[in-house]
């Protein structure tokens, strides 16, 4: 149970941190190999944010893979891409097929298996 809970939590970190890693990319405007545009990003704070979310759950991952078997830790960041379908939907308003859904189901199906 506690692997579970510390998968879901890392996978929301990560999730968290490409949410946020859209945002800057979208406020980022159009690349540009300058020291106007590089000054410029020091104030887009989505960055900030995508990374204090990818170190968090770095250092929650590094903890996960110390504890707990890596043949059964290392197939539950799947997670993420069940909460990165949710923020899809609910933060950037996509569209969601069927076929995504039945992957969704089964990843979970699997992380439940290897968690056992």
């Amino acid at each position: 149970m506690r692997l579970i809970l510390c998968s879901i939590i890392q996978s929301l970190l990560l999730c968290g941190g490409q949410v946020l890693l859209k945002f800057a990319l979208m406020k980022m405007g159009t690349f540009a190999w300058s020291l106007h545009f590089f000054v410029g990003q020091l104030t887009n704070w989505w960055w900030l944010g995508c990374g204090i979310c990818y170190t968090l759950a770095t250092v929650l991952w590094m903890y996960i893979i110390k504890v707990f078997p890596f043949s059964m830790a290392y197939p539950m960041i799947s997670l993420s891409y069940v909460f990165g379908i949710i923020a899809a939907m609910f933060v950037f308003n996509e569209d969601v097929p069927v076929n995504r859904w039945i992957g969704v189901l089964l990843i979970i199906s699997g992380c439940l298996l290897i968690a056992k």
